[in-house]
């Protein structure tokens, strides 16, 4: 289900995610939207890997296949390395990850701002900086903001 943008120079912001997860408690929910976020040409999946940290350190990568049941549109991913990801980087991820449970590793182009992108980089801008803020700072900020209201 991975497609490689035919020209870098006009390809969207590239980001990744590591999302951990008790391993006794994967539901496969949020496949199915990862999913619909690549069928409706909004995200590109570059990489999508699954690790597991067990409660001694030791790091396994998990097969896509091994995980899919059929329900979550896994399996369509399989096979999803871009080679963006070297070994370094799959060790810093295992760094990030507590032991006794178990992260997917998401390397994702956002093809929705492709258009906007290109355009930037065709008038000789370029990035100098960038970030997220997580939804709980979001929520704490709001929620200060309100007890001072």
């Amino acid at each position: 289900m991975t497609q490689e943008p035919t020209d870098l120079q006009e390809s969207g912001p590239i980001d990744y995610l590591i999302v951990e997860f008790p391993s006794e408690a994967m539901t496969g929910e949020a496949f199915p939207l990862l999913v619909d976020l690549v069928d409706r040409g909004i995200v590109r999946v570059l990489d999508l890997l699954v690790l597991r940290k067990e409660d001694d350190g030791t790091v396994t990568g998990l097969e896509l296949d091994e995980l899919a049941d059929g329900t979550t549109g896994l399996e369509i991913f399989a096979g999803a390395v871009s080679g963006l990801l070297g070994h370094e980087d799959l060790a810093e991820a295992a760094e990030a990850v507590e032991p006794g449970r178990t992260a997917a590793v998401l390397v994702y182009e956002n093809v929705w701002a492709a258009p906007f992108a290109t355009a930037l980089r065709r008038g000789g801008a370029q990035l100098v900086a960038g970030g997220r803020i997580p939804v709980q700072a979001v929520l704490a900020a709001l929620e200060a903001d309100e007890s001072t209201d």
